[in-house]
């Protein structure tokens, strides 16, 4: 069986969010603005938010500062998960993963299937852990986000999901 315990207490972790994007500004950022409104709507902490541009450098050296931090949990990012010459994003996020979590993009796009069909092989959303924070990297548009967030990281990233969830595993990221 799966789904939330009430026997177990929420836990709220910090997230930060990312959006990546050579045009967007905090007015009009509409995917970077659901994801904060959602994460903070479960009970989670926004720990930074960023407007990064569509390079892999930049992408990398914010990934890096924030996983740097022990205060931050988890970052959330949007945008560049394309295949156009501009969608550098995955390559960003490999760059820095210690272990990807694969079947992240994979549930994304079978969820995804259900609303916009073979569309969904354009995305190159994926999700892995480094130095004991994992990072999600979600396509730039409002739906997928919600998608994201309602389908699976609400779930995730809620210690009370059962039969497991991301959070209960924080405090063991960074075993040897």
């Amino acid at each position: 069986m799966f789904g939330i315990s009430e026997d177990i207490e929420f836990v709220a972790i910090n997230i930060a969010v990312m959006t990546i994007s050579d045009t967007r500004t905090e007015a009009d950022d509409k995917s970077g603005n659901t994801l904060c409104e959602r994460l903070q709507g479960a009970g989670h902490n926004l720990s930074d938010r960023a407007i990064v541009k569509d390079d892999r450098d930049a992408i990398v050296a914010q990934l890096r500062e924030w996983i740097g931090d022990p205060q931050i949990d988890a970052v959330l990012a949007t945008g560049g998960t394309g295949v156009t010459g501009r969608d550098v994003t995955p390559e960003a996020f490999q760059e820095v993963y210690e272990k990807e979590v694969a079947g992240f993009g994979e549930l994304f796009r079978m969820l995804s299937y259900e609303k916009i069909g073979t569309s969904t092989i354009q995305s190159r959303a994926t999700a892995g852990v480094a130095k004991g924070t994992y990072m999600f990297a979600l396509p730039g548009s409002t739906g997928a986000c919600k998608d994201a967030w309602d389908n699976i990281l609400v779930y995730q990233l809620d210690i009370r999901h059962k039969p497991c969830n991301f959070v209960e595993l924080i405090p063991r990221l960074q075993e040897k």
